[in-house]
């Protein structure tokens, strides 16, 4: 299975690679009324993918970290771009991206519900 909003409609849907068969598309279509931050970066001196990159969103008083891995499971690769879940918040305070070259970024005041793509620079 791989997981990532296919849809990018900002909830996560999941994809389920079948043995001789066709995958089936499971779509997270419930309706979620809270806000979200999606990440996609693209490396220029770290690897085009940003795997290793770590992000640190801030939104409303709390904190979450992510890493973008390689891999996911058998046959199939997560979405290599960073949900965040972000609840009532209609943005994040601040956004920090680590790159694995050792450089950082940061991003302020950044509105949710939106796709947001930092290139390494």
């Amino acid at each position: 299975a791989a997981f990532g909003d296919f849809d990018n409609d900002g909830d996560i849907d999941v994809l389920v690679a079948n043995c001789n068969q066709a995958p089936t598309l499971l779509r997270n279509d419930g309706g979620n009324q809270n806000h979200w931050i999606k990440i996609q970066v693209i490396g220029r001196k770290s690897n085009r993918d940003g795997i290793g990159v770590k992000v640190k969103l801030a939104a409303g008083g709390r904190t979450q970290v992510k890493e973008i891995i390689g891999g996911g499971s058998y046959l199939s690769s997560h979405d290599r771009r960073l949900h965040f879940g972000i609840g009532t918040n209609e943005r994040a305070e601040r956004i920090g991206v680590y790159w694995p070259s050792g450089r950082r970024q940061m991003l302020d005041n950044v509105a949710a519900n939106r796709i947001v793509t930092i290139e390494e620079c």
